[in-house]
């Protein structure tokens, strides 16, 4: 066995491997949190490539082949979320929408990722609003 390094090594019709992140502050714990997280997701909208950029360390590159639309991955040039859609870019969980507090799922990372670099990115938009 060997471990290669990149999120999906080789073509073909396979999933290929990411590092998705669960994110929430205080208040989308909170009763009707589901606000905080729309907002949260509103602004992840807006700096999608940049998100994309920083989510593996050849700035999008080793993704590309990962987020093609298909196997449960969004498409690395369109962002999308949903409740409970595992096809999406940012992912609300089932239990979150039902009881309107909870967390976010942003499934765009790579197997490759730099955790401090993901973490960075989603508290600048999601946080400090850049």
């Amino acid at each position: 066995a060997c471990s290669v390094p990149v999120p999906k090594p080789m073509a073909g019709d396979w999933n290929g491997a990411g590092a998705h992140c669960n994110f929430s502050t205080a208040p989308m714990r909170e009763e009707n949190g589901i606000i905080e997280i729309e907002k949260a997701i509103d602004k992840l909208s807006k700096q999608h490539l940049r998100h994309i950029q920083a989510y593996d360390p050849h700035g999008g590159k080793d993704n590309e082949r990962r987020l093609t639309g298909h196997h449960e991955t969004s498409s690395i040039h369109d962002f999308s979320a949903g409740v409970a859609n595992r096809g999406a870019s940012i992912r609300i969980p089932r239990g979150c929408a039902e009881e309107k507090k909870g967390y976010l799922e942003d499934r765009r990372p790579a197997s490759n990722c730099d955790p401090y670099q993901v973490t960075e990115a989603v508290v600048r938009t999601c946080c400090l609003s850049e």
